[in-house]
């Protein structure tokens, strides 16, 4: 018996991906203005992201053109009009 330990994984664990697959770091901070803008509006909108759609949109826009993520439908997002 293991105290304190997590089940081994030889127990029937198994794991997935998440479903939208990878979401790598922005390392080189290459959208880190379009972030900041967005994080800015929430802050001063009471992290109500409807105000600040079109932000999100300029951000996640900027991470698909330098491939940090895959490329998505905006209705797919969640930002359709």
């Amino acid at each position: 018996m293991s105290f304190g330990r997590p089940p081994s994984i030889n127990s029937g664990f198994k794991v997935s991906p998440p479903d939208r697959g990878s979401f790598p770091l922005d390392h080189y901070a290459e959208c880190k203005e379009q972030m900041m803008l967005y994080i800015n509006c929430l802050k001063s909108n009471s992290s109500t992201s409807t105000a600040c759609q079109d932000l999100s949109k300029g951000y996640l826009h900027c991470r698909m053109n330098r491939r940090l993520m895959q490329q998505e439908d905006w209705e797919s997002l969640g930002l359709a009009n």
